[in-house]
């Protein structure tokens, strides 16, 4: 049960901490000043919409998110949303490959070094099936939030910062419902090809509660500390390699390790998602699938890693919270559903 349950946990964590997420960007964007009370929101509404698609995906026993997707948003909007959880797999898979691009500079590399090396190491993960992304979890990330975790109590115990001032001040609550909506499209893409793999509710529990609890913990340190640095940020494409210049050069090169493997386990999720649902139209190797998926992304990595999270995630933030609303309140409509057949 709980090695089932963190099987599921660290899936879905290294389906959420991607290159926005782990660098900064994405935290910057949405919360900032004021957000203390929207990161509480966030674990709560990311936790109970978690548990909502597991329970469905584990009822359907589905092997890819169009029947959980249904069951979410209903029949006439399935098309809709299938489509546009389609291409936000596909932009945001394009945000990590750019993000391991950016990575790959700081440590002063070609930008398309660090592009060939995510789309090798994608490649060689498929060849054993959703399993090497489930084994590779298990590893890193373990290792990724204990590093990052590390990194940021160290920078606040070293600037004397308050974890828990002006509580008083929390105008930027609202900023929890797009935020969490732009995380949860993609769970549902990827938690909906494990529902044939999910055998318990106790392993849903813990998967949702947990994550939910870890990501809040994460974002709640990271955002306190990069408002500290709030003036530096428009230096940095990535926003925690401003908070590791003070710090020895192997500390630097660690993290920025760590990042990289943040931002392959989101591309390897976003490529999951993919070419689960495309399998249905294409009978090909998994392999293949994702050789051919990754060939068209390379060219659209070009835009460069901050200006496609500034202008691709506010959008899918907003356009996604009609799906959240319908996860909250899934217990609610579900009973009148069935009342009304």
């Amino acid at each position: 049960m709980w090695k089932a349950g963190l099987k599921w946990m660290f899936l879905i964590i290294g389906t959420t901490i991607g290159a926005g997420y782990a660098s900064g960007r994405e935290l910057w964007q949405f919360f900032g000043h004021e957000s203390g009370l929207a990161i509480l929101l966030f674990v709560i509404f990311f936790s109970s919409s978690c548990g909502v698609i597991m329970k469905i995906s584990r009822q359907k026993e589905s092997t890819h998110y169009l029947p959980v997707l249904r069951d979410i948003v209903g029949g006439k909007l399935t098309g809709i949303y299938d489509l546009m959880i389609f291409l936000y797999l596909f932009t945001t898979t394009v945000v990590m490959i750019a993000g391991s691009g950016a990575t790959g500079q700081a440590f002063n590399f070609s930008y398309w070094w660090g592009i060939g090396i995510m789309v090798i190491a994608l490649l060689l993960l498929f060849l054993k099936d959703i399993n090497g992304l489930l084994t590779i979890n298990q590893f890193i990330l373990p290792l990724l939030l204990g590093g990052l975790l590390f990194i940021l109590l160290s920078f606040t115990i070293d600037q004397e910062l308050e974890l828990f001032s002006h509580w008083d001040e929390q105008r930027n609550w609202a900023a929890a419902f797009p935020f969490t909506a732009l995380n949860i499209l993609p769970l549902i893409a990827v938690l909906g090809a494990i529902g044939n793999k999910v055998k318990g509710s106790q392993e849903i529990w813990i998967a949702c509660c947990g994550s939910g609890l870890v990501l809040g913990v994460i974002s709640y340190v990271y955002n306190n500390s990069l408002i500290q640095i709030a003036d530096e940020l428009l230096l940095y494409e990535i926003p925690l390699f401003a908070i590791l210049k003070g710090y020895p050069f192997p500390m630097f090169v660690f993290i920025g390790i760590l990042l990289w493997f943040a931002i392959f386990t989101t591309a390897a999720s976003g490529v999951l998602g993919i070419v689960t649902r495309i399998r249905d139209y294409f009978d090909q190797p998994l392999s293949l699938l994702v050789a051919v998926t990754l060939a068209t992304m390379i060219p659209l990595s070009t835009f460069g890693f901050s200006t496609l999270i500034n202008y691709i995630y506010p959008v899918y933030g907003i356009l996604n919270l009609y799906v959240l609303t319908r996860l909250l309140l899934y217990p609610l409509w579900s009973r009148m559903e069935k009342k009304e057949t």
